[in-house]
C-alpha cells in the first residue's frame, strides 16, 4: 500500500485465494461458495477492525477459517441435540392405562385357573423352573405336569379369545380416545 493514498477495503482481488481455501476446507464447490459468501459478509460487517496497514489476505483467510470452524461446531451441536431428541422420543411410553387393564385381565384369568394348573404354570412360566424341577417340586410325574400346563395354557387362550371377541364388539360401538385406534 502506498503512502498518502487512503486505504480501500477491496476484497475482489482476494476472491480466488478465498475460494481455493474454502474448497480445500469444504471439499465441495457449492459449500465453498456459501462459505466465502458468509465470510465476506462477516468481513464487511467487521471492516472497521481491519488495520489499514495490515495483511488483508491473511485477515480474510482467517475469517474464512473461523467461519468454517463455527459451521462445524454448529453442525455437531445440532447433531447432538437431534440425537438427544431421538433418544428421548424412544423413551416415551404408551399410556399405562391400557397395559394396566390388560395386566389385570391376565392376572384375573390366571387366578381363575384350577389350583393344580395354576401351580404348574406358575412354577414353569414365572419361576423359571424346568419341567422336571417343577414336577419334583409338586411331587407329580412329568407327564402329569405337562398335561396340567397344556390345559392351563388352553384355558388362558380360550379366555383370551373371548376377551378379544368382547373387545372387538365393544370397539364396534365405542371409540378408544387417546389409544391406538386414534
Amino acid at each position: 500500500m502506498k503512502k498518502g493514498k487512503p486505504s480501500r477495503f477491496d476484497v475482489v482481488g482476494q476472491l480466488g485465494v478465498l475460494r481455493r481455501y474454502a474448497r480445500s476446507l469444504t471439499r465441495d464447490q457449492a459449500n465453498a461458495e456459501d462459505l466465502v459468501q458468509d465470510a465476506l459478509l462477516k468481513a464487511y460487517e467487521r471492516r472497521k477492525t481491519f488495520k489499514p496497514d495490515g495483511d488483508m489476505r491473511g485477515w480474510l483467510l482467517s475469517i474464512v477459517h473461523n467461519t468454517f470452524i463455527d459451521g462445524i461446531r454448529s453442525k455437531r451441536s445440532e447433531e447432538r441435540r437431534n440425537e438427544q431428541v431421538a433418544y428421548l422420543a424412544q423413551q416415551s411410553l404408551a399410556a399405562p392405562q391400557e397395559n394396566a387393564v390388560r395386566l389385570a385381565q391376565v392376572r384375573s384369568a390366571f387366578l381363575h385357573l384350577p389350583e393344580d394348573q395354576r401351580a404348574a404354570l406358575h412354577l414353569v412360566s414365572i419361576e423359571g423352573l424346568s419341567y422336571q424341577e417343577a414336577a419334583d417340586t409338586l411331587g407329580i410325574p412329568l407327564g402329569t405336569l405337562m398335561s396340567r400346563i397344556g390345559r392351563a395354557r388352553a384355558t388362558l387362550r380360550s379366555m383370551e379369545e373371548r376377551t378379544g371377541e368382547t373387545r372387538a364388539s365393544a370397539a364396534s360401538h365405542l371409540k378408544l380416545v387417546g389409544g391406538k385406534d386414534d
